[in-house]
């Protein structure tokens, strides 16, 4: 056997960082959560984790990131550690600052701004944003995107791809599939590198929660934004978890936790549409206290089919109802080979009874969903990334909920909106080009049916139908088929004698009965008779076949 390496010299460096976080994490402990007694130290070597990542850089801070959604890969203690994963990092030159945005938008500063604050409000991995305000006198927010940025990220992309073409290929790690974890790593940065794709983000999310009144998000200034550069409206405010305990007396707390929760469940479950990181740090109050969301470079998208089988999931959590979240679970997954359903409701069932009766500051819905997801990759069901992305924005939505009201309660708040919110999506599936489908669907079946049947009764005329099934005799099968057979050539018999019937009502005659024409009104009883001999044959044969199974 040959074995395949993929390695560049050019990439040595970053071989030998991967090699080392391997060598300190990978030897069982990272993949296996059961390497150690000590819960304390078990925990402190997934904090160790999240900050070797941060000093390797922007783009393995943003693969902590996307490691702390895949529950299949990461035990639970790391996933936490992940989840809080910061990427807070030195500001750059301004002098590279006016470079960018002069080459992105064609003009100097001091020709498209009143005034451009040359200190950097935040520094991140990505790039840095700085106060300014527009030649109308509009206070704004430019985002600026880190010099050569892409490139590094691109670098060093490869060389992680190589790392999981290697091991894919000639170790057991090939069972994680690296590879598509690295790929969709890839399409998830390119994606938050693009700040039109963010300025299209806060368009969206401004009007998906215009009913909200004490949400903001910031417009973006489309005329100023680019690839690398993004303009939004500044918003004041101060970071959630920065309020000092007497500003939390000046609002009412519970009222914003409340909408805060009810918006992202909105987002989830009836737009498919979410912000998905509203960590502390990216959820502000603003002096007239409303809640200002921003940073929306990581937005999640659910599935029609999916947002139905969550928001039921949701209320089963949240209601204690252990069977019925262990089923949902299931519906979203996908069962693979070796699956132990026994172990996977037990353990399911064991975690929602916990819940119940729990104190609230003990509850914590976006833990419990991201210890579903990983419940379901130890027995063997894959569940779609979204649900580990949905377990992690629950995670960070109940800590700012906590710290606007220290008795919010999550899973209330759950059961309060779901019936609003199942109301809205049952209004949306009777939407007109719903209803339309449903109605061609309806008449495309209606225009087949005879053709269909005609195919059968052929089949069954000639004894060519055949079917492949195990453990069921194949003559009582056929003696059904033969006998539904009956039942629809009855049917149809009826059916023809009732149109026949209606079609000669139109045609006057001195005969009648009932005072309408005769021969129509003995088609109409002859058919009622078939119908009334069809429906008591059925009755009386089903009854029959039931009572030696009742003895």
């Amino acid at each position: 056997m040959v074995m395949s390496i993929p390695f560049k010299p050019k990439h040595l460096g970053r071989y030998r960082d991967v090699a080392r976080l391997f060598a300190k994490y990978g030897r069982g402990d990272l993949f296996d959560d059961e390497f150690a007694d000590d819960a304390a130290a078990a925990n402190a070597k997934a904090e160790d984790l999240t900050s070797d990542l941060e000093k390797m850089g922007p783009t393995f801070v943003k693969l902590g990131q996307l490691l702390s959604t895949r529950a299949d890969l990461i035990p639970p203690r790391y996933l936490k550690a992940l989840a809080r994963l910061q990427d807070d990092v030195g500001p750059f030159p301004y002098e590279e600052v006016e470079a960018i945005v002069q080459a992105e938008l064609g003009v100097r500063i001091s020709q498209g701004f009143q005034q451009f604050d040359p200190e950097p409000m935040a520094a991140a991995s990505l790039g840095q944003v700085h106060k300014a305000r527009l030649r109308h006198g509009a206070e704004v927010v430019v985002k600026v995107q880190r010099p050569n940025i892409r490139a590094q990220m691109n670098e060093d992309l490869e060389s992680l791809s190589e790392m999981a073409e290697f091991l894919d290929t000639n170790t057991d790690f090939g069972r994680y599939e690296l590879g598509n974890l690295i790929e969709q790593f890839k399409l998830s940065l390119l994606n938050e590198l693009n700040y039109e794709e963010e300025a299209g983000n806060l368009a969206r999310l401004r009007e998906s929660l215009r009913e909200f009144d004490k949400l903001v998000i910031p417009a973006p200034v489309l005329d100023y934004t680019s690839a690398r550069v993004l303009t939004m409206d500044y918003i004041a405010g101060t970071k959630i978890t920065s309020l000092h305990p007497v500003v939390r007396t000046d609002f009412d707390g519970k009222a914003l936790a409340e909408e805060l929760f009810h918006a992202y469940l909105k987002m989830i479950l009836s737009d498919g549409f979410f912000h998905a990181d509203p960590h502390p740090g990216n959820v502000f109050l603003t002096p007239d206290h409303k809640v200002a969301l921003i940073d929306l470079g990581m937005v999640a998208r659910v599935a029609p089919r999916m947002r139905g089988y969550l928001l039921q999931f949701l209320l089963a959590i949240s209601e204690g109802r252990p069977e019925d979240a262990a089923t949902l679970a299931l519906k979203m997954g996908t069962r693979r080979e070796g699956f132990d359903e026994i172990t996977f409701r037990r353990k399911i069932g064991e975690l929602v009874v916990s819940q119940e009766g729990a104190n609230v500051e003990d509850i914590d819905m976006g833990s419990i969903v991201l210890t579903v997801t990983q419940v379901s990759a130890d027995t063997g069901v894959r569940v779609p990334p979204e649900l580990a992305m949905i377990g992690k924005t629950l995670m960070n939505l109940d800590q700012v909920g906590r710290a606007l009201d220290a008795e919010f309660d999550p899973n209330e708040s759950i059961r309060r909106h779901a019936a609003q919110i199942m109301q809205k999506r049952m209004l949306h599936s009777l939407s007109p080009g719903n209803l339309f489908s449903g109605m061609m669907e309806t008449k495309d079946l209606m225009e087949r049916l005879p053709e269909r049947a005609n195919k059968i009764l052929d089949l069954l005329a000639d004894n060519k139908l055949s079917l492949n099934v195990d453990a069921i005799d194949e003559r009582e099968l056929i003696l059904g088929f033969q006998k539904i057979a009956n039942r629809i050539t009855a049917g149809l018999i009826v059916a023809g004698s009732i149109v026949g019937a209606a079609m000669l009502m139109r045609i006057e005659t001195d005969f009648q009965i009932m005072g309408y024409p005769g021969l129509a009104m003995m088609f109409f009883m002859i058919a009622f008779g078939m119908g009334l001999f069809l429906a008591g044959t059925i009755f009386w044969s089903d009854r029959r076949k039931k009572r030696p199974l009742n003895k």
